[in-house]
């Protein structure tokens, strides 16, 4: 587990100007590429965009560069030291592993995307020197790159939208933490959010969203293979316990244990040793078996992991999870030949992914990414949770139900654009053949 990769600091004044000059940077640049990214008004009727105007790119740099300088503000107060920037908050800048192999997770998957949106509506022209070139595919391009800002903002607010939903009652308490940086993310909720967001961008800029959704929604399994590494960097996501002798089973440090690249040991535990740290729950070590009182052989969980500084035994979920989500990209990248109808691709990963971690549920060990029980429980329902005890098989968490409720979408979208397809085929009659 390597949590944090190096913190940086900037005491010195040096360090403090190269920080403000990649701000400056990185602001410029974004409002560079909303210059070069404007686009015409789009003609509806005939789906034609008139020629970019001066007053269309500056508008777009103008949003971009606000965009950009809000982010660029943000950053610059929570890393510099108080006396270096107003209200500055001097935290630096941790480099953690999560957030990192998350960034490269969507980083790569937006650049395969559109690669396959090259691809996808690739449309070959001959000019007058001869040469064919592809006119419509670097527009389409350049379209999913602007879309990645939706799906970005609308991940990032759908996932911490089901979080919050999710724990409620924690929030309830103080509705001001539902903004904290320090809060939690679900990827269902990233899902959700992402797919408003491209539908919406789709029907704003003329796009068949079925046909994008085919061409994006391999790259998702790509991107969440790299996230939920970060997830097992950061101790996240953990598994239940597993017995003492399974060959699978791996520890998450407390705090002071684990190292960053130069060797510095950190002060924070892993979100799974801080869960059993709390855990009044009991366990037979050997077996993994727990229980909600004394039984022989057992210990408490809190009691072991303080004394031993780490956690029980526990299944690796989030490495399982990262190896089915390549089983899945590699998949569909084949499925994607054989095609029958735009939200093919989609609805066959709709049904596979919600099988992949309907599974990976059942070997889930945080009670924090919500249950049949914890909602009775929150709901004031104390005896019906009683009744479903949080190691029940039929204790079925959040992300189960959204799996249900996907794989049947995903089903439903396979039968009804199939049958379509093959009433329209009937229509036109049989194809002649060749005398």
């Amino acid at each position: 587990m390597l949590p944090v990769l190096v913190h940086l600091t900037f005491t010195s004044l040096w360090s403090q100007l190269l920080l403000y000059a990649m701000a400056a940077g990185t602001v410029g640049y974004v409002v560079f590429n909303g210059w070069r990214s404007a686009e015409g008004a789009l003609d509806v009727r005939t789906g034609t965009r008139a020629p970019v105007s001066s007053q269309d790119r500056l508008l777009r740099a103008a949003a971009y560069g606000l965009v950009g300088a809000v982010l660029a503000w943000f950053a610059l107060r929570y890393s510099l030291p108080p006396g270096a920037f107003p209200g500055a908050q001097g935290e630096g800048i941790p480099v953690h592993t999560y957030g990192l192999l998350l960034a490269l997770g969507f980083t790569t998957a937006v650049t395969v995307a559109g690669r396959l949106a090259q691809d996808e509506w690739r449309t070959l022209e001959l000019k007058d020197d001869g040469a064919w070139v592809d006119v419509e595919g670097p527009k389409k391009r350049e379209q999913l790159m602007d879309m990645t800002v939706w799906i970005l903002l609308g991940g990032i607010g759908g996932s911490r939208l089901l979080f919050v939903l999710v724990n409620w009652q924690d929030y309830a308490r103080d509705w001001t933490q539902v903004f904290s940086l320090g809060g939690g993310l679900v990827f269902y909720g990233g899902l959700i959010g992402a797919s408003a967001a491209a539908f919406v961008f789709a029907r704003m800029h003329g796009l068949d969203f079925w046909r994008l959704a085919d061409v994006c929604i391999p790259t998702v399994s790509l991107g969440q293979c790299l996230g939920r590494l970060g997830c097992f960097s950061a101790g996240c996501c953990w598994g239940d316990v597993a017995p003492a002798h399974a060959a699978t089973a791996v520890h998450f440090p407390g705090s002071g244990v684990a190292q960053d690249l130069l060797g510095g040991l950190g002060n924070t535990s892993s979100l799974a040793y801080s869960s059993q740290l709390q855990d009044t729950r009991y366990v037979v070590e050997a077996t993994g078996e727990i229980f909600h009182h004394a039984a022989p052989g057992a210990v408490r969980i809190s009691d072991w992991v303080a004394q031993q500084g780490h956690t029980l035994g526990l299944y690796p979920t989030q490495l399982f999870e990262s190896v089915g989500q390549v089983v899945l990209f590699v998949g569909l990248l084949y499925a994607r030949r054989y095609r029958r109808f735009h939200g093919h691709v989609l609805a066959l990963w709709l049904m596979a992914y919600a099988v992949l971690r309907s599974t990976v549920e059942l070997f889930r060990g945080d009670v924090e990414r919500g249950t049949l029980h914890g909602l009775l429980q929150s709901l004031g329902a104390g005896e019906l949770a009683s009744a479903v005890p949080l190691e029940a098989w039929y204790n079925v968490s959040t992300s189960q139900f959204i799996s249900l409720c996907m794989f049947t979408f995903g089903a439903v979208l396979l039968a009804q654009k199939g049958r379509r397809r093959e009433s329209e085929a009937a229509s036109l009659g049989p194809t002649p053949s060749a005398a």
